[in-house]
Parts: structure tokens; C-alpha cells; sequence
């Protein structure tokens, strides 16, 4: 397949592992980012004309047309609307209902239900979810990792169901489907809009992450049953989330516990990248999740992809995917968390292109708010890269 994102490495190549990442290197490599941003909006007209000449490049099996026109830049938001943008595309964890109340009421454009939390915030009347949406009077998302099998949470309350290996092995993609649906209705009885699954990686090397979270070892079959599970949720009205994006199923380890390397990235193109390719244009509502995952041929080679810039152009552009893309959980897998403390790490993933940061770890809302704000005044994230994560965002929700 041919790859037309920008081929940002050659500058990149100084910046260190993420073993031996400092926040001072960090801070440089994320000032880079936003320089790009200003010199891309300097091109000459003669460029941007010779470029809108050119014939569009798409991949096989992605989800626009190669003579589709790309969306226009979202406008840079109002120097008033700064803080209210930022805080409308963070998704931090809420354990309690006081705990989301609160980071609602600063802004929050939604919020993470770990696993960890208080189950009242499901099931206890007057205080739960749906009690919260009636309190805080806007729209905003609830997402939970719910994908049948070992990663099912509360399933004392949502109900127990199969892993996705398990699914694929017992149901046709139409049964699969509307096991989904069923799920997604559950799902939604309880106020989830949102739920961090299916998984699209494609297991290959008995990688316990992956295992029996993956449909298949066949990547066109992982695609097609993947679609059929998103659009059952999508039918219940639960916006449906594919991961691991650039693929998991063959890295060196969990990104939970350490960096992971992918193989190569004309590898990936290959295989991993085959289940994304087939389930975006077969379940456009669905959204992506970036993963923490170095791919040796993509940018360095090291950094991984969800703070990433290379990363984020090859879903756009490769995959010809325009909806929101979340990352992985930026502030409790030690692939990310070892190296940058979390409002660093929130800054840096949406300057990469991320449209929604998302974490599982306590934190200061406002203090990660604040400092997106001093971000974008210090110049270190464009309004114009802050503006498009929210057009992202906010069109998805309205789907």
C-alpha cells in the first residue's frame, strides 16, 4: 500500500528512546511539533495549488474515495474559548459521583468508568449516570472497556459474555452482531454511550495481552467479525471503538507494563493493518483508539504512536479515517507513564494529532486543564491542532 503521510522522521531522528525520554526532550520534541504546525499554515500558494492538482492517493479497502475532498481545517477557537475546548476533549476517570460531577462541571467532554469505581455510580438510583445527565444538563460521553470475556466490567451488573476469540468461534458475524446489540442496549439501560471495544488486533504470537480479546489469528476475519460487533453496538446507539491502531497482536510485549515494538511497518501493512482497513468503511460510525506502540519504519522508530505525529497522519491518511481518535490510557500503562507525567502526556498526544486523551489515573482536572491552556498560550500546541481534536470530537457525537 502506498503511504502518503508526511515523512516527518528524517527531522525526528535525534530524539532519544522512550527508555531514556526527559521532560526537557519531551518539551523540545513537542515545541517541534507545534513549529511544523506554524510552518505548514506558511506554505506558499503555489504549493497548495500544485498540491490540490495532484490525484488523491487511497488505499485499498479504506473508507473514502480517492476523489473525496479532505475536511476543511477546523478554525482555531476564540482565545475566550480556549479553556472550554480544552476541557471538552479530555476524558479523565470518575470513580464516584461526586468525583464525575465535579469533572463535568470543569468541563470534561467525558468521562471513564475504571474498574475500580463505585458501582453506585451505575446502579444506585438518584446517583447514577443517568441521574448524572439529568444533573449536569449537557451531552457528554461515558465510555467503559466492555468487551466480553476477561475485559468485561461490572459484569456483576452489565451482564456476562463471551470473548471475542469465543464469539467468533461459536457465531456467525450476524449472530456476532447482535450479541453486540444486546450488549450496547445494556450498555446504554445504565448510561454508557461509549464502550472501548471491539479489539482489532490480530493475535499472532501468544501474546497473553492479546490471546483470546482478538477474533482471530486470520486478519480479514478479525475485520469482518470486528465490523459486526461495532455495528451491533452502534444499532443500541453505543459508540463502538476499535483497537489497538497500528496492531498489537505481534508486539515485543504489554504496553501496560512496558514499551512494546511492533514489527516493521511494511510488516504491518500487510497484517495488521488489514482489520482496520476492512471494519472502518464496513462500520463508519465506529472510532479508533491509538495504541502505545513503537513501530521501527514509522517516525524514529521509538516514540509511541499515541504521542506520535507519523502515527496519527497514517490513520488519516492510510486509513482514510476521519473520526475521533482516542488514545490508550496515557496516564496508567507504564509505556507512557514511565516517561511523561500525565498533563505532559495529554499535551504531547494532542499535538500528535489525538482528539481525545484519555487516562484511568487520579488527577487534578483543573491542574490538566490549566496546563493545555499553557500549552497553547506558550505555543507549544496550535489552537487551530486544539480546534480540529474538538471538530473531531463533537461531530462524532452528534453521529
Amino acid at each position: 500500500m502506498s503511504l502518503v503521510y508526511p515523512p516527518l522522521g528524517t527531522v525526528r531522528e535525534e530524539c532519544c528512546t522512550l527508555e531514556g525520554m526527559t521532560y526537557s526532550r519531551i518539551i523540545v520534541s513537542l515545541g517541534f511539533v507545534a513549529v511544523l504546525s506554524a510552518c505548514s499554515n506558511s506554505a506558499s500558494d503555489e504549493d497548495k495549488a500544485r498540491e490540490s492538482a495532484a490525484p488523491a492517493s487511497s488505499s485499498p479497502g479504506t473508507a473514502a474515495s480517492a476523489t473525496e475532498a479532505a475536511p476543511a481545517p477546523a478554525p482555531a477557537p476564540a482565545p475566550e474559548d480556549i479553556r472550554a475546548t480544552a476541557a471538552s476533549v479530555l476524558m479523565p476517570p470518575a470513580t464516584s459521583y461526586e468525583d464525575a460531577k465535579a469533572k463535568l462541571e470543569a468541563g470534561v467532554g467525558g468521562i471513564f468508568i475504571p474498574s475500580w469505581a463505585d458501582p453506585g455510580l451505575l446502579e444506585e438510583e438518584g446517583r447514577n449516570i443517568n441521574a448524572l445527565r439529568a444533573e449536569i444538563g449537557r451531552d457528554f460521553e461515558v465510555a467503559i472497556d466492555f468487551e466480553g470475556g476477561r475485559v468485561q466490567r461490572f459484569s456483576e451488573i452489565l451482564g456476562e459474555y463471551p470473548s471475542a476469540q469465543q464469539m467468533a468461534a461459536d457465531n456467525s458475524p450476524e449472530q456476532v452482531e447482535q450479541l453486540a446489540r444486546d450488549i450496547g442496549k445494556r450498555l446504554m439501560d445504565y448510561g454508557i454511550n461509549v464502550d472501548f471495544a471491539p479489539v482489532l488486533d490480530v493475535d499472532g504470537d501468544d501474546l497473553e495481552v492479546v490471546g483470546d480479546r482478538a477474533f482471530s489469528t486470520d486478519p480479514a476475519q478479525a475485520g469482518e467479525y470486528g465490523a459486526a460487533f461495532a455495528r451491533g453496538l452502534d444499532a443500541a446507539g453505543v459508540k463502538a471503538v476499535f483497537k489497538h491502531f497500528p496492531g498489537h497482536g505481534r508486539a515485543s510485549g504489554d504496553t501496560h507494563l512496558a514499551e512494546a515494538i511492533t514489527p516493521p511497518l511494511e510488516e504491518l501493512e500487510n497484517h495488521e493493518f488489514i482489520p482496520f482497513q476492512n471494519a472502518i468503511p464496513a462500520a463508519p460510525n465506529a472510532a479508533l483508539m491509538m495504541g502505545h506502540l513503537a513501530v521501527p519504519g514509522l517516525g524514529d522508530g521509538q516514540t509511541p504512536a499515541s504521542i506520535l505525529p507519523e502515527a496519527y497522519g497514517l490513520a488519516r491518511e492510510a486509513l482514510q479515517y476521519d473520526g475521533t481518535i482516542y488514545t490508550d490510557d496515557i496516564g496508567g500503562m507504564a509505556a507512557i507513564s514511565d516517561s511523561l507525567p500525565l498533563a505532559d502526556a495529554v499535551i504531547t498526544s494532542l499535538a500528535a494529532g489525538a482528539d481525545m486523551p484519555l487516562w484511568s489515573t487520579e488527577a487534578d482536572i483543573n491542574a490538566v486543564i490549566d496546563a493545555v491552556v499553557g500549552a497553547v498560550d506558550e505555543g507549544r500546541l496550535a489552537p487551530e491542532r486544539l480546534g480540529d481534536a474538538a471538530r473531531h470530537v463533537h461531530d462524532g457525537d452528534s453521529d
